[in-house]
């Protein structure tokens, strides 16, 4: 065999090895679900560390104006959310969607403040990174506007 043609399928086989194996979308359905709560859940816990295990390297979030962009500036950014001994909001997930291919994930639910009254609802992007790790790439509130009664 020639050097160019073994170098060629050395790549090829080395790109391989970095995309994740699709999985089963009901699966990953049940995986992303699961995620997600943990994710919420470091939040409850105070467990910065936790919270920040959850993004991707690239992880945008759309909490200020511009976006955060990068794990490091959404978890030095969120870092102010975790410093009380009561968390200041909760979330989770009441709805989670996955693409056919089992890679890639949208996950939505409600978001509480420390009284347990509404005040928005959280929209996340989560994408398969190896076999059942599953991390935030995209990640938006939206405010709850409150209901006046007639």
């Amino acid at each position: 065999m020639k050097l160019p043609i073994v170098l060629s399928l050395a790549a090829a086989l080395s790109a391989c090895q970095t995309m994740p194996v699709p999985t089963d979308p009901s699966t990953a359905q049940a995986q992303v679900e699961a995620a997600e709560r943990a994710f919420a859940k470091s939040m409850a816990d105070r467990d910065h560390a936790a919270f920040s295990r959850f993004l991707a390297d690239e992880a945008v979030f759309f909490t200020t104006t511009p976006p955060l962009r990068g794990k490091a500036q959404v978890a030095a950014h969120w870092a102010r959310f975790f410093t009380a001994p009561q968390a200041p909001f909760s979330w989770q997930p009441d709805e989670v969607e996955v693409l056919a291919s089992g890679t890639l994930a949208h996950s939505s639910g409600p978001v509480r403040d420390a009284s347990g009254q509404l005040v928005a609802r959280f929209h996340s992007v989560w994408r398969q990174e190896a076999p059942g790790v599953w991390r935030i790439v995209f990640d938006r509130g939206e405010t709850v506007q409150a209901t006046r009664p007639n």
